[in-house]
Protein backbone atom coordinates (compact mmCIF):
# COMPACT_ATOMS: atom_id res chain seq x y z
CA UNK A 1 0.00 0.00 0.00
CA UNK A 2 2.88 2.27 0.53
CA UNK A 3 3.67 2.13 -3.16
CA UNK A 4 0.18 3.26 -4.08
CA UNK A 5 0.27 6.31 -1.86
CA UNK A 6 3.76 7.09 -2.94
CA UNK A 7 2.77 7.02 -6.57
CA UNK A 8 0.14 9.67 -5.98
CA UNK A 9 2.40 11.86 -3.90
CA UNK A 10 5.71 11.66 -5.76
CA UNK A 11 5.85 13.36 -9.11
CA UNK A 12 9.02 11.72 -10.33
CA UNK A 13 7.15 8.48 -10.75
CA UNK A 14 4.95 9.97 -13.44
CA UNK A 15 6.28 9.68 -16.96
CA UNK A 16 6.95 12.84 -18.96
CA UNK A 17 4.72 13.98 -21.76
CA UNK A 18 7.34 13.31 -24.32
CA UNK A 19 6.75 9.66 -24.36
CA UNK A 20 3.58 7.82 -25.16
CA UNK A 21 2.80 4.38 -23.81
CA UNK A 22 0.49 2.25 -21.81
CA UNK A 23 0.60 2.37 -18.07
CA UNK A 24 -0.14 -1.09 -16.79
CA UNK A 25 -0.34 -0.10 -13.17
CA UNK A 26 -4.09 -0.38 -12.59
CA UNK A 27 -4.01 1.13 -9.13
CA UNK A 28 -2.30 4.27 -10.35
CA UNK A 29 -4.32 4.88 -13.52
CA UNK A 30 -7.86 3.96 -12.40
CA UNK A 31 -8.54 6.94 -10.12
CA UNK A 32 -7.28 9.36 -12.73
CA UNK A 33 -9.38 7.80 -15.47
CA UNK A 34 -12.43 7.74 -13.27
CA UNK A 35 -11.96 11.37 -12.35
CA UNK A 36 -11.63 12.38 -15.98
CA UNK A 37 -14.68 10.34 -17.05
CA UNK A 38 -16.78 11.68 -14.22
CA UNK A 39 -15.72 15.23 -14.99
CA UNK A 40 -16.65 14.86 -18.67
CA UNK A 41 -19.96 13.22 -17.78
CA UNK A 42 -20.82 15.94 -15.31
CA UNK A 43 -19.83 18.74 -17.68
CA UNK A 44 -21.58 17.41 -20.80
CA UNK A 45 -24.29 15.24 -19.17
CA UNK A 46 -25.53 17.86 -16.75
CA UNK A 47 -28.08 19.25 -19.22
CA UNK A 48 -29.23 15.82 -20.41
CA UNK A 49 -29.50 14.53 -16.86
CA UNK A 50 -31.35 17.67 -15.83
CA UNK A 51 -33.80 17.24 -18.74
CA UNK A 52 -34.31 13.57 -17.89
CA UNK A 53 -34.95 14.39 -14.27
CA UNK A 54 -37.35 17.25 -15.21
CA UNK A 55 -39.27 14.94 -17.57
CA UNK A 56 -39.41 12.26 -14.91
CA UNK A 57 -40.60 14.85 -12.37
CA UNK A 58 -43.35 16.04 -14.76
CA UNK A 59 -44.51 12.47 -15.43
CA UNK A 60 -44.62 11.75 -11.70
CA UNK A 61 -46.57 14.97 -11.03
CA UNK A 62 -48.99 14.18 -13.89
CA UNK A 63 -49.45 10.66 -12.57
CA UNK A 64 -50.11 12.02 -9.06
CA UNK A 65 -52.60 14.57 -10.46
CA UNK A 66 -54.40 11.88 -12.49
CA UNK A 67 -54.43 9.60 -9.47
CA UNK A 68 -55.92 12.37 -7.32
CA UNK A 69 -58.61 13.03 -9.96
CA UNK A 70 -59.39 9.31 -10.20
CA UNK A 71 -59.44 9.07 -6.41
CA UNK A 72 -61.85 12.03 -6.24
CA UNK A 73 -64.08 10.39 -8.88
CA UNK A 74 -63.92 7.08 -7.03
CA UNK A 75 -64.84 8.78 -3.74
CA UNK A 76 -67.75 10.51 -5.46
CA UNK A 77 -68.93 7.22 -6.96
CA UNK A 78 -68.51 5.54 -3.57
CA UNK A 79 -70.70 8.19 -1.92
CA UNK A 80 -73.34 7.76 -4.63
CA UNK A 81 -73.20 3.99 -4.18
CA UNK A 82 -73.53 4.38 -0.40
CA UNK A 83 -76.53 6.68 -0.86
CA UNK A 84 -78.14 4.15 -3.24
CA UNK A 85 -77.36 1.37 -0.75
CA UNK A 86 -79.02 3.31 2.09
CA UNK A 87 -82.04 3.99 -0.13
CA UNK A 88 -82.29 0.32 -1.17
CA UNK A 89 -81.89 -0.81 2.46
CA UNK A 90 -84.69 1.55 3.53
CA UNK A 91 -86.92 0.25 0.71
CA UNK A 92 -86.07 -3.32 1.67
CA UNK A 93 -86.96 -2.60 5.30
CA UNK A 94 -90.21 -0.97 4.16
CA UNK A 95 -91.05 -3.95 1.95
CA UNK A 96 -90.14 -6.31 4.78
CA UNK A 97 -92.37 -4.44 7.26
CA UNK A 98 -95.20 -4.14 4.72
CA UNK A 99 -94.77 -7.79 3.78
CA UNK A 100 -94.93 -8.90 7.41
CA UNK A 101 -97.98 -6.73 8.10
CA UNK A 102 -99.63 -8.01 4.88
CA UNK A 103 -98.89 -11.59 5.93
CA UNK A 104 -100.34 -10.95 9.40
CA UNK A 105 -103.41 -9.29 7.87
CA UNK A 106 -103.93 -12.22 5.47
CA UNK A 107 -103.41 -14.65 8.34
CA UNK A 108 -106.03 -12.89 10.46
CA UNK A 109 -108.44 -12.75 7.49
CA UNK A 110 -107.93 -16.46 6.89
CA UNK A 111 -108.46 -17.27 10.57
CA UNK A 112 -111.61 -15.10 10.68
CA UNK A 113 -113.04 -16.63 7.52
CA UNK A 114 -112.25 -20.11 8.86
CA UNK A 115 -114.07 -19.31 12.11
CA UNK A 116 -117.05 -17.96 10.16
CA UNK A 117 -117.10 -21.07 7.99
CA UNK A 118 -116.90 -23.26 11.10
CA UNK A 119 -119.76 -21.31 12.69
CA UNK A 120 -121.85 -21.71 9.55
CA UNK A 121 -121.09 -25.42 9.45
CA UNK A 122 -121.98 -25.71 13.13
CA UNK A 123 -125.26 -23.85 12.49
CA UNK A 124 -126.04 -26.08 9.49
CA UNK A 125 -125.25 -29.13 11.60
CA UNK A 126 -127.50 -27.93 14.43
CA UNK A 127 -130.29 -27.07 11.97
CA UNK A 128 -129.94 -30.49 10.35
CA UNK A 129 -130.01 -32.19 13.74
CA UNK A 130 -133.10 -30.18 14.76
CA UNK A 131 -134.76 -30.95 11.42
CA UNK A 132 -134.00 -34.67 11.78
CA UNK A 133 -135.21 -34.61 15.41
CA UNK A 134 -138.39 -32.82 14.35
CA UNK A 135 -138.88 -35.31 11.51
CA UNK A 136 -138.35 -38.21 13.90
CA UNK A 137 -140.76 -36.66 16.45
CA UNK A 138 -143.36 -36.05 13.75
CA UNK A 139 -142.95 -39.60 12.49
CA UNK A 140 -143.33 -40.98 16.01
CA UNK A 141 -146.39 -38.74 16.57
CA UNK A 142 -147.85 -39.92 13.27
CA UNK A 143 -147.33 -43.53 14.27
CA UNK A 144 -148.71 -42.92 17.80
CA UNK A 145 -151.68 -41.04 16.33
CA UNK A 146 -152.22 -43.81 13.79
CA UNK A 147 -152.10 -46.46 16.48
CA UNK A 148 -154.36 -44.39 18.77
CA UNK A 149 -156.80 -43.85 15.91
CA UNK A 150 -156.80 -47.52 15.04
CA UNK A 151 -157.29 -48.35 18.71
CA UNK A 152 -160.09 -45.80 19.04
CA UNK A 153 -161.77 -47.04 15.87
CA UNK A 154 -161.47 -50.57 17.11
CA UNK A 155 -162.98 -49.56 20.46
CA UNK A 156 -165.68 -47.49 18.80
CA UNK A 157 -166.66 -50.20 16.39
CA UNK A 158 -166.93 -52.72 19.13
CA UNK A 159 -168.83 -50.40 21.54
CA UNK A 160 -170.85 -48.26 19.22
CA UNK A 161 -174.33 -49.04 18.14
CA UNK A 162 -176.52 -47.11 15.70
CA UNK A 163 -178.10 -44.82 18.19
CA UNK A 164 -174.79 -43.80 19.84
CA UNK A 165 -173.32 -43.36 16.40
CA UNK A 166 -176.07 -40.93 15.33
CA UNK A 167 -175.78 -38.94 18.54
CA UNK A 168 -172.01 -38.57 18.10
CA UNK A 169 -172.48 -37.38 14.52
CA UNK A 170 -175.16 -34.87 15.61
CA UNK A 171 -172.89 -33.54 18.39
CA UNK A 172 -170.00 -33.12 15.99
CA UNK A 173 -172.21 -31.34 13.43
CA UNK A 174 -173.40 -29.00 16.18
CA UNK A 175 -169.84 -28.21 17.19
CA UNK A 176 -168.92 -27.44 13.58
CA UNK A 177 -171.93 -25.17 13.25
CA UNK A 178 -170.97 -23.26 16.40
CA UNK A 179 -167.40 -22.89 15.15
CA UNK A 180 -168.65 -21.56 11.82
CA UNK A 181 -170.75 -18.90 13.57
CA UNK A 182 -167.77 -17.86 15.70
CA UNK A 183 -165.54 -17.55 12.65
CA UNK A 184 -168.08 -15.51 10.65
Amino acid sequence: MKNVTDSFVSLDYWPFAGSFGFNTDILATNPINLTVVLGVLIFFGKGVLSDLLDNRKQRILNTIRNSEELCGGAIEQLEKARARLRKVEMEADEFRVNGYSEIEREKLNLINSTYKTLEQLENYKNETIQFEQQSAINEVRQQVFQQALEGALGTLTSCLNNELHLRTISANIGMFGTMKEIID
